[in-house]
């Protein structure tokens, strides 16, 4: 049963807490005010819950609630403004609860604001980190906690095509055995958007995720953000001049030993996501293409291919095969879609959009 409180105004936006709270969890309450014009709110509710916040521009029964973002409750208030409106405008807000994955191995990514790309000080940098742009993540999502494992997408599309995976010996290689935590690799972005639309279909008629929710590559905003965890330094782990601390947070060409390795062996970073750094480059979302620069709000890339980098999406994180400053936080390349060498991906799990 739903509990209603009573509407806050405040100029033009109002807040009205329609809530489902799980039995015995205590009901969220929202608080709202303007910050540089945008309404923000203030979420406190059961620590870990997640919360649907959303809105209608009225709250009759024909009303339609639209979800704006996922918002977590941590200890104390979770506070987040939304960039969608301004001064004046009439909204009503409200907190709906929302059930945790039936996946464990995601890890909830809280809205935020980060600088995408690297300043002009950082070593090894390259040209097309440029321009660093302040980028505001509206919307929270989870994110694998993994790459995406041989095992797993063996298990939805029925294949492995990682090279990584048995005897190589015929092709002048080594025998790799069969190892099915290690990331899957030799997919395209075509293969890795392919397996998020499956992986979809097959969760929702399972009933194990919301019919709202896809399973999506994430953007490149969202990746660097979640690598960064709230770090502004080269690595998640600190800036690393010299790489020597590399090593316990990435395979990478100098401690991989030409192959790639389980997912999960070396030290996560702040926000519990492991290999951001190194064993397989990850695909994401975006088309290849040069940073706005000033301020963007949950950017999509461009919507049509760059006259330079054609139809190409973006790749993230460095892998086993690659040098160890490819493996930075803001270290960006891209290949064509159809391009499978060696390339693996992790996935976000979000409302549709």
């Amino acid at each position: 049963m739903k509990t209603l409180k009573p509407l806050l105004w405040l100029g033009t936006l109002s807040l009205f807490i329609a809530v489902n709270p799980a039995s015995g969890q205590t009901p969220p309450s929202l608080g709202l005010q303007f910050s540089a014009g945008q309404p923000t709110l203030n979420l406190t509710g059961a620590v870990g819950t997640v919360y649907s916040i959303q809105y209608a521009t009225g709250v009759s029964p024909t009303n339609v609630w639209v979800d704006r973002t996922l918002l977590q409750a941590k200890g104390g208030s979770s506070v987040w403004s939304d960039p969608s409106t301004t001064a004046p405008s009439q909204r009503f807000y409200r907190a709906v609860s929302v059930p945790a994955p039936a996946d464990t191995n995601l890890v909830f990514i809280q809205p935020g604001t980060f600088r995408m790309g690297s300043p002009t000080n950082e070593v090894d940098r390259y040209l097309w980190e440029d321009p660093e742009t302040a980028v505001t993540i509206s919307r929270g999502f989870w994110m694998g906690k993994y790459e995406v494992t041989q095992g797993a997408y063996l298990a939805v599309i029925g294949s492995n095509p990682s090279w990584f995976n048995g005897d190589r010996t015929a092709d002048g290689q080594t025998n790799y055995g069969t190892d099915l935590s290690r990331p899957v690799e030799q997919v395209s972005w075509s293969d890795a958007t392919n397996y998020c639309a499956t992986l979809t279909q097959r969760e929702r008629a399972a009933g194990r995720i919301p019919t709202n929710s896809v399973y999506r590559l994430p953007t490149e905003g969202e990746w660097e953000y979640a690598c960064r965890a709230g770090t502004a330094t080269r690595f998640s782990y600190g800036d690393d001049l010299g790489y020597t601390n590399l090593t316990a947070y990435a395979w990478y060409w100098g401690n991989s030993d030409g192959q790639t390795h389980p997912v999960g062996q070396k030290l996560p970073n702040p926000w519990g996501l492991y290999d951001m750094h190194g064993n397989v480059f990850e695909w994401c979302q975006d088309r290849f293409s040069n940073y706005p620069g000033g301020v963007a709000v949950d950017p999509q890339g461009p919507a049509t291919s760059d006259p330079q980098s054609g139809s190409a999406r973006v790749i993230r994180g460095g892998g086993w095969f690659s040098y160890a400053d490819y493996c930075r936080s803001a270290h960006r390349g891209s290949f064509l879609t159809g391009w499978d060498g060696l390339l693996g991906f992790r996935v976000v799990l979000s409302p549709g959009q």
